[in-house]
């Protein structure tokens, strides 16, 4: 995996760490998830 790649994933990653953190609890509730999981999330989303 080259340099432009791993930017690329490292991009997604915080799109998606910053759209879930904008969900409100009773959203997040609503997807099934918690707080605590999105940065798991948005490690397998990156991926």
């Amino acid at each position: 995996m080259n340099i432009r790649q791993k930017l690329a994933q490292f991009a997604q990653y915080q799109q998606t760490v910053r759209e879930l953190s904008a969900l409100d609890n009773r959203q997040l509730k609503d997807l099934g998830i918690t707080r605590a999981d999105i940065k798991t999330i948005a490690r397998g989303a990156a991926l």
